[in-house]
Formats: C-alpha cells, structure tokens, sequence
C-alpha cells in the first residue's frame, strides 16, 4: 500500500468511527479526564454529608483511585512525574479512609502515610488540597485562604483590589472558599479520619507568620470597604459582604445545579453555603450534588471517573470540523445534526466576560453542554468554523455567526492578543499575591494559543484580510512574544508545542510569509524536537517550570500538532513531515501509556487532562490537512 492510500485508509476508519460515536442529538461525549481530585472529592463529599445510597459510585471510584497507587505507595498526575505529587496522595489517602471500604493499616496505606510524612505533610499540599482538609477535617485553615477578607465583595469594580481582578473560574472558587475561611468553618463527625499525625504544630507557626507579612492588605481592604460603604460599624460591611458573597454564587448556578458548571467549585459552594446555614437537604445543595453525579464517566474495563466540566462542545466542535476537513460532506447527517447540536448551545445571557466588556451582545459558546453563562475564545471558533458552511443557506446559522464573530472580535485584549474567558484581566497587582503560577491560576492574559486559533478562524473562515486592525494586532502580540528559542508557551495545552502550532497555523492563514524571521525560527525549532520514531512528545513538567522538557516518547496529539504546523509553511513532504505521518499510522491501535498521556493543560504542576477525543481529533485533522496539500507529491 502507497502512503497515500494507506494515509486514506486511516483518514476512513476515523471517519467511521467517529461517525458511529455520535450521539442521536448531534453531540459526541468522550471523557475529559483529569486528575484523581474530582473522584477523591466526591467520596470526600457524599462522606461528609452522609449522603445514603451512592455505595456503587463511591466503591467504582475508590475501585479506580486504588488502580492508580504506585508502588511506594503515592499517586502520580502523570506518567514522568518524577518527584512525587504530595496533593495527589493527601487527597487519595483521605478518600480512601473516609470510603470506608480501606483501613489505615493496610500495607498500601501505611506506605502512603509514611511517604506523605517523609515530603513534609500536610503543609507542603498545593492550596485546594489545604483547603479541603480544614473543611472537612480538624486541620487549621491554611493562612493563604484568609489573606483576603469577606470584606474584598463589597469594593466596587473599579477598586484597585477587587473580586474582579481575577478570572471567573477563579472567581467562583475563592469565594466559597473566602466565605468558609472568614467563618472558620469546618464540617466534621465522629466519621472523619484522623489525620492529626499528619499536621505539624510548626505550620500553625508558619501560618501565623505569613497572616502577619501580608496583614496591611487584609487591614487595607477592610478599611477601604468600610470607607466605601460609609457604614456605621466594621460588623455591618462584613455582614454585607456575606451577603453579596452568597448572591454572586447563587447567581452563577447552572440549571443543572452546579456552579459555573465546574465540580471542584461546586465542591465549595456546597460547603459555603452550609456555613451560611443552609441545611445539607435543602434543595440548592441537593441539586449541587445531583450535577455533579451526572459528570460521572463510566467506560470500558469498570473505568469510573468524575469529570471536572463534561468536554461535549468543545469535543462536537472539534470533532464536526476534523470531519468536513477531511472531506466529509456539509449535507451528511453527522456534520448536519452536530451543526444544530451546537446552534443550541450559543448562549444568549451576558455572563461575567461582560463585566470587562459590556457593550457587547452574548454570542460564544462554552465548554459543557450544561454551560450557560461562560463562553470561552477557544469553544467560539471551533464552533463558528464547524457551522461555517450553513451560514450561507440557512438565516439561522447566519445570525448565530454574526453574533458569534462579533463577541470574538469584541474579546481581543488592549496588547493585541485574546484570552481563554474574559478580557484584560492581567492585573497590575499580579506579583503581589503570594500564589504559585498566579499568572495563570488567578488572571487570564493574552496566550499564544487563543490568539493563534482565533487568527486562524479569521484568517481561513472569514472575509477579514490581514490588514484588519485586530489581525494585524494579533500578529504583532504573537511575534512580540514568540520565545528566544522560537517556540511559543500554549496555556491550554501541553504546551510549547501546543503553542507552537497554535501560533504558525494561525499566521499561516494570515498570509505571513514562509521566510519571516519568526516562522523560519519557529520551524526550525519544531524540526530540532522530534523524536527518532518520528513523533513529537512533550512532558507536563514543561507547564510549570515554563521551557520546553521532552517526553522521551511520542503522542498522537503533539505530534498531529507539530505536524500541522510544518505543514501549513512547507511547499512539499519532506522527510521529516513523512515520519511524522508514519508515526500517526503506526500508532493507531497503540493502548500504552502515551496514548492516555495528558495533553490538555488545567493548573500547572496539579491538574491536567487526558482528552479521549484528542486520539480522533488531531490526527485526523492533520492526515486530511496532509493529503489536501500534499497528495499530489506522494
């Protein structure tokens, strides 16, 4: 068989498995998994409430938690994780005691104890983990969950320091958390494992120290809302502030229970709003636990897991333009009900992306079915360009496009490049804050992989030329920001190839020329990394130590993207590329670990993602790119 018809056949089997996948609705559901946080946290829960009838689902994810220990006992995130990931094993650890279904002595769980021992206990979790542990266990509140008071909910927006500083899916987890830790709020019972022997006195002592340090902004707030407010007493702002507190989350539930359609701040919210007084049965909390069940992905082999955001628009999106890229007709019914799946999905309310940009009508789309309010950049294009072909024949879809264009092109940020959720949101205060990665965690600043796919729709899917103000702009932030190396940081994605790609498709369809000084370097770099079975693989440990470290191993997804990417400048096949497809062939009925291997990026150095649909996605994306440009050669 020629490279072109062996190209061709996997280009038809993807499209028939794809096409069989799909649901009767349009929309494709594959798991968005991430790390063992959300399974842990729903034991930890369903515990902590007493919740009766939930045995199945609590022994499935203790089942599958337990899959996942190392033999010395921890948990990892990801498969080259070299030092072992203390959150990971706290949060297992726990579960599994609070499951009831393992007991501490167990050789599996001595082992984990003495291991979270030996990396410096409790104290040395990230801060979700913290955080977590004081609301469900004895353990004092980490002292970096009480720098900021209740009070920061009563500063107006336009205060220097204010809950709008930071991004909504930051939002809507540190206000639960801000209510619990200004209450000191715990939920405990004569059930809850003991972890005591765990926490040392020397981290109160600690806490104490950094409550102290970062004291004047604490003190600075509160004397700020109470001057704002002009209120009789501090007592009044700050009961005031609860009460704005609790309206932003009730404001933020989705209709299917959860908040912001999120389960790691669904997970808060339910316990904020038992400080607040709330019953356990009242219905707001009932329904919480109800959505947040309905994110429970069951697969092959007794596979459970809870997902943090179920992926379906993002995954139909994606999945519908992969197939019409490679041929598959806009009259075929997969393309025609996915396009109708994700008309019903535009969203028409004005969520907090308005808040920073206010004259603009809704017109994005989000990353759940069940998402309502939060539109992202990345969800819009991918869903513009896979109803592209209908705008023409149908008002409907005309309408939606007008209005998705729109909101995309009103997104750009003041320096020329597009965020992931809302718009100039990189606070000036950003090295003030005593968080890790808070570049990334808290605010939401231009990314090169936002900025380059949404060139890339505007370049390939639009009448816009590239003298356009808002291309010429988005252009100019990506060289500005290209890395000395040539390469680009991706947010969203592992990570500088994900950049990478992102970045030359996107000035690709803009028109930049093959010999600009950035695409040669770019390029060159791309070439410099690839690895001798022809692919292309990159470590997560790249996302938080922010250079490049390779995987030693290759992945379908990094290497479709790096393969694109060379694609879209190179005048014909060269050999390398021609590796590259030999690798994607050659890997398409792999099982091992670098099939499953996390692509998708969430918070550096904690959560990441293993996208089931990405296997289909990019592969078949890039070998129908190859065969559309290159066929001819081969």
């Amino acid at each position: 068989m020629s490279n072109k018809e062996a190209v061709q056949s996997y280009v038809n089997q993807l499209i028939e498995e794809i096409s069989a996948l799909q649901h009767k609705n349009g929309r494709w559901e594959f798991c968005f998994q991430g790390t063992l946080m959300t399974d842990a946290y729903m034991i930890i829960l369903l515990r902590a409430l007493n919740i009766k009838g939930e045995e199945e689902l609590i022994k499935g994810l203790v089942n599958e938690i337990l899959t996942q220990q190392q033999s010395d006992g921890t948990w990892k995130i990801y498969h080259d994780e070299q030092e072992t990931n203390i959150s990971a094993t706290i949060e297992a650890y726990f579960a599994l005691l609070y499951s009831g279904y393992v007991t501490a002595n167990e050789p599996n769980m001595q082992n984990a104890k003495r291991r979270i021992v030996q990396m410096g206990g409790l104290s040395k979790a990230e801060i979700l983990t913290r955080t977590m542990l004081s609301l469900t266990t004895n353990i004092p509140w980490p002292s970096i969950a009480k720098i900021f008071p209740i009070e920061i909910m009563s500063l107006p927006k336009w205060a220097p320091v204010n809950i709008y500083d930071f991004v909504g899916y930051s939002r809507v987890h540190w206000v639960p958390i801000m209510i619990c830790s200004n209450l000191n709020f715990s939920f405990t019972h004569h059930t809850t494992p003991d972890l005591s022997s765990l926490y040392s006195t020397r981290e109160t002592e600690s806490a104490e120290r950094l409550l102290k340090e970062f004291s004047p902004l604490v003190k600075g707030i509160k004397q700020q809302a109470h001057q704002l407010l002009k209120a009789a007493s501090p007592s009044k702002v700050k009961k005031d502030s609860f009460k704005i507190a609790e309206e932003f989350i009730i404001e933020r539930i989705e209709p299917n229970g959860t908040l912001f359609s999120y389960f790691s701040s669904t997970f808060f919210m339910i316990f904020a709003l038992l400080a607040l007084g709330y019953k356990k049965n009242d219905p707001i909390i009932s329904n919480a636990i109800n959505g947040m069940k309905s994110y429970l992905y069951q697969g092959k082999n007794n596979f459970f897991h809870m997902q943090n955001s179920p992926s379906e628009v993002w995954d139909t999106a994606l999945l519908s333009s992969a197939l019409q890229n490679a041929g598959v007709s806009p009259t075929h019914s997969t393309v025609t009900n996915a396009a109708k799946y994700l008309l019903s999905r535009q969203q028409t309310k004005y969520g907090d992306w308005a808040v920073k940009n206010p004259d603009t009508m809704p017109g994005g789309w989000g990353f759940s079915d069940c998402n309502t309010r939060i539109p992202d950049v990345d969800d819009t294009t991918a869903a513009l360009r896979a109803i592209q072909q209908f705008v023409h024949t149908d008002p409907a879809y005309e309408l939606a496009w007008n209005k998705g264009t729109n909101w995309l092109l009103s997104m750009q940020n003041n320096d020329g490049g597009w965020a992931a959720f809302e718009k100039n949101t990189a606070n000036y205060l950003v090295p003030f804050y005593p968080f890790r990665y808070e570049d990334r965690v808290l605010f939401d600043p231009s990314t090169a992989d936002l900025t380059g796919r949404t060139l890339y729709f505007l370049g390939e899917y639009t009448d816009l030329t590239n003298t356009h103000s808002s291309i010429k702009k988005g252009v100019e932030w990506l060289i500005q920001n290209q890395e000395k190396d040539g390469s680009w940081y991706g947010r969203w994605g592992i990570c500088f190839i994900y950049g990478t790609w992102a970045a030359l498709t996107g000035m690709a369809a803009t028109e930049l020329p093959a010999n600009h000084p950035a695409i040669e370097k770019a390029m060159d770099w791309l070439y410099s990394i690839q690895n001798k079975d022809g692919g292309w693989g990159e470590s997560c440990v790249s996302d938080y130590k922010k250079r490049y470290i390779p995987l030693h191993a290759s992945t379908p997804s990094q290497t479709a993207w790096a393969l694109e990417a060379l694609i879209s400048f190179e005048e014909r096949p060269n050999e390398q590329i021609i590796d590259g497809i030999h690798y994607l062939l050659n890997s398409k009925d792999k099982d091992d670990w670098t099939i499953h291997y996390p692509t998708g990026a969430g918070i550096p150095g904690s959560f990441y993602v293993h996208y089931h649909s990405y296997r289909y996605i990019w592969p078949l994306q890039t070998l129908a790119t190859f065969l559309r440009k290159f066929g001819k050669f081969i």
